[in-house]
């Protein structure tokens, strides 16, 4: 995300001075998209720089910013910009304590870590949270970028990112599992029989919500369902559990926007709890604690 970032910065106006890459992969994309930015330590980036981005792990971002406060690396009215989801600005209160300017810009879209990255920018929304005084000066970085700013409120941003990740991070795992999932039944190119398939319930479920549901699930056909089990058990044993999860997950909501009738959904959950109750004794006896 960094190099992106700072690339669409640069094509903004801005100039990069420094970046800080450690492995040979991250090496190779400051690199490509920052060519004749010098690679240095962190603590030199931010002795250079009056904006500093910091584009690093969630579970990383913590640790960096004691570190750097810590060493003196943090300068008075410098702007310290962090691109986690799961965080607002109280995370940069070392930094901030330091004199530092704190700002939290969360690009809402994956990346490759190529210059495609750059180009999916454009009317990419971001999750804001910053110091009131500081709004204005995060929602223009945010538009300088070609992105939407999206106001998050510090105590929002873990709810906001688990958002987030429940959409595009479970979608990934769902795509690819359907994927295998046509291959074992002899479909040659599953990404060109699901691309328009998906494509439409995407742009169908952002128009219309749970609208948008069709399925065996959201009409009521649980002999359907269970012969979808069947088959799912019998070639593709790992899909199971996240079929029944979302199978469930579907006849609730089907149900509670009028979309599945009453009198089928009974047998439809019936037949969820069948097959789930199967699963678990196929599990064994100690199923429940492995």
């Amino acid at each position: 995300m960094g190099p992106a970032l700072a690339a669409a910065l640069q094509l903004a106006g801005h100039r990069p001075v420094a970046v800080s890459a450690v492995s040979d992969a991250s090496v190779r994309r400051a690199a490509a998209l920052l060519p004749d930015v010098p690679i240095v330590p962190p603590g030199q980036v931010l002795a250079l720089s009056d904006l500093v981005l910091l584009t690093v792990p969630d579970d990383a971002l913590s640790g960096l910013v004691e570190g750097l406060a810590e060493t003196g690396a943090v300068r008075p009215g410098q702007l310290l910009v962090h691109t986690s989801g799961r965080y607002g600005v109280k995370v940069l209160d070392p930094a901030l304590r330091a004199g530092a300017l704190p700002l939290a810009l969360h690009p809402a879209m994956t990346f490759t870590g190529t210059s495609v990255d750059v180009q999916r920018l454009a009317g990419c929304s971001f999750g804001v949270t910053a110091p009131e005084e500081l709004r204005l000066a995060a929602e223009a970085l945010v538009i300088e970028m070609g992105g939407e700013p999206e106001w998050i409120e510090e105590a929002n941003r873990p709810l906001y990112h688990a958002a987030l990740a429940l959409g595009a991070n479970h979608l990934v795992t769902l795509v690819a599992q359907s994927m295998d999932v046509l291959r074992t039944a002899g479909v040659a190119a599953p990404d060109r029989m699901l691309g328009p398939l998906l494509g439409a319930a995407l742009d169908n479920a952002l128009r219309s919500g749970d609208a948008a549901l069709t399925g065996p699930v959201a009409r009521g056909d649980a002999g359907t369902v269970a012969a979808h089990v069947a088959e799912l058990r019998k070639h593709a044993p790992g899909t199971v559990a996240g079929y029944l999860a979302m199978a469930r997950t579907t006849a609730d909501r089907a149900l509670a926007h009028g979309l599945l009738k009453p009198e089928l959904a009974e047998d439809l959950l019936g037949v969820l709890a069948d097959t789930s109750a199967g699963a678990a004794d196929a599990d064994g006896p100690q199923g429940d604690d492995r």
